[in-house]
């Protein structure tokens, strides 16, 4: 065939056109005949593919059926291994389902409630089995109980799923616990505790005998009578003190008495006071409400006197108490009665003392309106006779005549210097201080002028450090304080220094003088502070009378300044002040109108003082010193006849010194104020002797100085020299 269809001979192309046209022929034949050779063979394929689909649902099949049966086998197993583990439980176990239907349960549960245990059965619901339980003739229901009520309080503690315990007849005890599951259902266990509960009762019985042993021995050594009544009124315990107090026979007191037997001995031959007690006393004791505490006094015939005292117990009952407080009351009454016999001494003591104070405040009294005098009347004179022997030591030419008064120029002085310690102190007496900002560096300079020749003739090196603080103080006061401390240390030290600094604390300056002196023993270092004492008895009226460090102290104390001391005998010695700081912005200044001003020292040739003072003698002094310094004085003594002077001359003074005491009529301020409104502001001072804050205050109102008396040449002679 194929010799047929390819010839040997024939051309490839021949050939293979043969070929085409072979399988054209035989494709065009396939596509005919697929219609229905298609269909059965997919047939076929189906049946082929069902059947291997049956048989491998066959195989899942019967595997699936092996893991049934064998998982069946195991859960009957531990149902079988469940029930024995429950049988084993050594309480009653009980399980209820979610819809609280008895599930299953061992041997021991209800096992001594059988008529309970007759109706268990699976499926049974909780409220039934409750039901049956209260019926039981085996559950022993508390008194005044009823099935209905057991019932609902056991429902309620289902609820609950709290533990309880149940008693059962016979004497026995259930504890009843019930757990909730994870799928709502509940687990009872029901436990006997019978055994437990006898032995705690046993044990508590043998506690209560053992306290009633406690208590009566208790109470035998109380030194109260004590008695015990129940809720019913009748004595249940007692002690043998009651029945000496109130002399009760041993037959009387029984147990089982009634209060009012008690009561009859506590009436006899007493008198009882008491609100409770003016009724009825067996009132109070059955009364149903529940009672006050109970408190009243019986005083016997005997002159015992007994405080009683009741009070309700929980259980209704009470309990009283008698205390003999015999001696306590007679004490008191002693004691009273030494009280108003002492209460009368002590009056007429403080009478007598009242007396006395009122004589020492009018002496007192006395003695500071006599210095206050003193003030205007000693030192107006001493100003005149100072100013006089100054004027009289300059014209004077003979050396001899002006050694002699220049003499009676310091001994004026050092008269000058007493009197102004002595009104210090009277000052001091009265607490006439006032505390303000004070700025110690003027103060300190003016310090170190004052003292620095006293130390050069001497021959002692004075060293006052500057500084720039300001403080809380008087300024007068602290200028005194430390002058004091200053002419102290310069007058006591022979040889070396003395040194006067300053140091900042917290909140405070410590000023301290210190010195190379002689030093004070301890046992003197109290008494250097006493008035009129000094340590160097040798020592010259004109070296003072002893009161600086007395002014000192006093002084301290007044203002709330600490004053300390340390002092080694034979190296010196330390004084030092402690001061509140005040701010640096504060207004703080220093007056220095009781020193002289700072400023040259030249005369005051072509200047016109107008000078008013009432004292002739003080006046014609300051007029003669003034006009030496080539000052012209008109001088009065009122401020009317200023006024009328000024006003006559034409003339207005350049300088005005004015005194505040003038009389009846107008004062110093006054009269300052008055040439001011009619002729201009001028350079002023007030002189005064009067030390008060009020003179000070209205001063500074008016904007003038003051210059106290004794009058200083020198402060005088720089005021008019610098004409401020």
């Amino acid at each position: 065939m194929s010799d047929s269809l390819i010839d040997a001979g024939d051309s490839p192309e021949r050939n293979t056109e043969k070929l085409l046209t072979i399988a054209e022929v035989l494709m065009r034949q396939v596509e005919q005949a697929s219609g229905d050779r298609g269909a059965a063979y997919e047939q076929f394929q189906r049946a082929a593919m069902l059947e291997e689909r049956v048989r491998q649902r066959t195989c899942d099949l019967e595997a699936t059926l092996k893991v049934l049966s064998d998982t069946n086998a195991r859960l009957a197993e531990a149902r079988r291994n469940l029930a024995d583990a429950i049988e084993a439980v050594e309480e009653g176990f009980a399980l209820f389902d979610a819809a609280e239907n008895l599930v299953m349960y061992n041997s021991r549960f209800c096992r001594d409630l059988e008529d309970v245990r007759a109706v268990l059965r699976p499926g049974l619901p909780f409220a039934d089995y409750i039901e049956a339980a209260s019926r039981s003739r085996f559950l022993a229901l508390p008194e005044s109980e009823t099935p209905a009520g057991w019932t609902a309080k056991r429902m309620q503690r289902h609820r609950m799923r709290s533990v309880f315990t149940v008693a059962l007849a016979g004497d026995r005890w259930l504890q009843i616990s019930e757990q909730r599951t994870s799928e709502g259902g509940t687990v009872v266990l029901q436990t006997d505790v019978t055994d437990i509960i006898r032995m705690e009762r046993t044990e508590r019985g043998r506690m209560l005998d053992d306290q009633a042993r406690l208590i009566r021995a208790t109470l035998e050594h109380i030194n109260q009578g004590i008695c015990i009544f129940d809720a019913a009124g009748r004595l249940v315990g007692w002690n043998e003190r009651l029945r000496l107090l109130l002399d009760i026979p041993v037959t009387v007191l029984r147990t089982g008495a009634g209060f009012d037997t008690l009561q009859r001995w506590i009436r006899r031959d007493s008198e009882l006071i008491g609100d409770v007690m003016s009724s009825d006393l067996a009132t109070w004791a059955v009364q149903r409400t529940p009672r006050p505490p109970l408190f009243l006094e019986v005083r016997r015939a005997s002159g015992m006197i007994l405080v009683a005292f009741a009070e309700e117990t929980p259980d209704r009952g009470f309990v009283m108490s008698f205390s003999d407080v015999t001696r306590e009351r007679l004490a008191i009454q002693a004691m009273q009665r030494a009280n108003a016999s002492l209460e009368a001494r002590v009056a007429a003591r403080t009478e007598d003392l009242r007396a006395a104070l009122a004589d020492a405040e009018r002496a007192n009294s006395t003695r500071a309106r006599f210095v206050a005098a003193a003030s205007h009347d000693l030192l107006q004179p001493l100003s005149a006779a100072k100013l006089f022997v100054a004027s009289a030591r300059d014209e004077v030419a003979d050396e001899h005549a002006g050694g002699t008064l220049d003499k009676a120029h310091k001994a004026l002085a050092s008269v000058e210097a007493i009197l102004g310690a002595l009104l210090d102190i009277s000052r001091l007496d009265e607490a006439v201080v006032e505390r303000s900002p004070v700025r110690l560096a003027p103060l300190i300079a003016q310090l170190t002028d004052e003292f620095a020749p006293m130390a050069e003739r001497k021959g002692l090196k004075l060293a006052i450090l500057p500084c720039t603080l300001t403080v809380f103080s008087d300024p007068a006061y602290l200028r005194r304080i430390l002058q004091n401390l200053i002419s102290n240390a310069i007058r006591y030290t022979r040889t070396g220094r003395v040194l006067v600094g300053t140091r900042r604390l917290p909140g405070a300056v410590r000023i301290e003088v210190h010195d190379t002196g002689p030093g004070i023993a301890a046992e003197d270092q109290r008494a250097i502070f006493r008035e009129f004492h000094r340590l160097n008895a040798s020592a010259s009226a004109s070296e003072g009378l002893g009161l600086g460090l007395a002014i000192v102290e006093r002084a301290c104390a007044l203002l709330d300044h600490r004053l300390t001391l340390s002092s080694t005998p034979g190296r010196g010695t330390c004084f030092a002040v402690e001061l509140e700081r005040a701010p640096a912005r504060a207004a703080a200044s220093y007056s220095c109108s009781e020193t002289a001003e700072d400023g040259p020292m030249a005369d005051g040739s072509d200047r016109i003082a107008l000078l008013v003072e009432n004292d002739e003698e003080l006046r014609h002094a300051m007029s003669l010193h003034l006009e030496r310094r080539g000052v012209t004085v008109l001088e009065v003594a009122s401020g009317e006849e200023a006024l009328e002077l000024v006003e006559e001359m034409g003339i207005v003074p350049d300088l005005y010194l004015i005194d505040q005491q003038l009389g009846d009529g107008l004062t110093g301020i006054e009269t300052l104020i008055a040439l001011r409104a009619r002729h201009g502001d001028r350079p002023a001072r007030i002189i005064t002797a009067d030390r008060t804050p009020g003179v000070r205050e209205a001063c500074a109102a008016a904007d003038v100085e003051i210059m106290y008396k004794p009058i200083d040449a020198e402060a005088l002679e720089a005021f008019v020299a610098g004409g401020r």
